[in-house]
């Protein structure tokens, strides 16, 4: 029976998403080239071998458009001979790009595969890719008279139903920073991270090496004094239970980032000379309530451990995305998960949420955590737009 295992595993660090970024002057077809080149040297594998690259990227526009996988992949140094393609699962592309690499791996329609995912939102503003018009269509508006909202909104309505508190939001932000400052500092990350030497419009030269989001030095009083980020009138008075605790800190960074892991089988690996480090057990995606739409992250985890045959206390280390804060906090109320064991590394209100990257960054920092910290099981989830969520649980070799 065939598997699919990940023997290789990178990210660049991750910049923040704006024109005075780290990454900023980084175009985004090479950002990814970046990562895609660094799996492949330091697998030490014939990049011919290569049967495809599946890459995620949510904003497909301007830079980011006509297949940028493809682009990538021949900016890389990858022989023309390897096709590529780019996903869309919104900020779950690039998990669900490892979800359709080792899917066909195991099924025998590949046996190696790079799964990948970018984004430069600097570069790439957010929303780029939506032209003027009505997205939805009659008969969507049809079915959701009362209209659906905004990711912000849903996040408020969640952290106002379940009841968490501003409070509670800004402490899990600063245990965000924390966790991720504590390691950055004890070199945790440098195994996963692939240095980018950067250009400057000065002509300078520099490596950027680390992530650039994260604020060590933040406190509960800084936090404590940003504004409300989605307040607006007519959700206020559609929705009077909103406290309005959502804000810039406690929720994920806008960001400029790439990673890749390349998927094989366990047997072409031990043909290869290449050393399994992950083998990936299962996998889920779901849909749930478009209107509170970032709660898919619950039925995910549960369906990925029903096929799994885990329990709960099987899984070593969990990562569900930081896209905000009310989101981690009410799975893990709703799931039971020790608070110790989700994002022990920090997540992306801290390393920030590139968007077409995050799935395969988070994949890439679970894989080496694992191994450092010599746990079995590790368990991802992410929430999506739309009221998706991916789920993939991967098992330590």
């Amino acid at each position: 029976m065939r598997d699919a295992v990940v023997v290789e595993a990178v990210r660049t660090p991750i910049g923040r998403g704006r024109a005075s970024g780290s990454l900023a002057p980084v175009h985004p077809v090479d950002l990814l080239a970046h990562s895609l080149s660094s799996v492949v040297e330091r697998s030490g594998v014939d990049p011919a071998l290569i049967d495809d690259v599946i890459a995620g990227c949510v904003t497909q526009a301007g830079e980011q458009s006509a297949n940028i996988a493809r682009w990538a992949g021949l900016a890389a140094g990858l022989p023309e001979s390897v096709p590529a393609t780019t996903i869309d699962r919104q900020c779950g592309s690039s998990q669900q790009a490892v979800h359709f690499a080792a899917q066909g791996v195991i099924s025998g329609a590949y046996d190696m595969v790079l799964a990948a995912g970018v984004e430069s939102m600097g570069r790439v503003p957010m929303g780029s890719a939506a032209l003027p018009g009505d997205s939805r269509g009659i008969r969507l508006n049809e079915r959701y008279p009362a209209g659906l909202v905004p990711q912000g909104i849903s996040a408020e309505l969640i952290g106002a139903r379940r009841g968490i508190s501003r409070a509670e939001m800004d402490e899990f932000a600063l245990a965000s920073h924390l966790r991720a400052a504590a390691a950055a500092q004890d070199g945790l990350f440098a195994p996963e991270i692939a240095p980018v030497k950067v250009t400057r419009p000065d002509g300078s030269v520099v490596e950027v090496a680390a992530d650039e989001g994260i604020r060590p030095t933040s406190s509960l009083a800084a936090l404590a004094g940003l504004r409300p980020a989605f307040y607006d009138e007519a959700s206020a008075a559609r929705f009077p239970e909103i406290g309005w605790s959502v804000t810039a800190g406690n929720a994920s960074q806008i960001s400029d980032g790439s990673a890749a892991l390349l998927i094989t089988t366990s047997e072409r690996a031990r043909e290869l000379g290449l050393r399994p480090r992950a083998r990936l057990h299962s996998f889920a995606v779901v849909g749930d309530d478009p209107f509170l739409m970032l709660r898919g992250v619950i039925p995910a985890t549960r369906r990925v451990l029903e096929r799994s045959g885990l329990r709960l206390d099987d899984i070593d280390l969990f990562e569900v995305n930081e896209a905000f804060a009310a989101v981690v906090l009410d799975w893990r109320a709703e799931i039971g998960a020790p608070a110790e064991k989700v994002n022990a590394r920090g997540g992306a209100i801290a390393l920030g949420h590139p968007l077409g990257a995050s799935g395969a960054r988070i994949m890439t920092t679970l894989v080496h955590a694992l191994e450092q910290t010599g746990g079995r099981f590790g368990l991802q989830t992410m929430c999506e737009a739309g009221g998706l969520a991916n789920a993939t649980i991967i098992e330590r070799l």
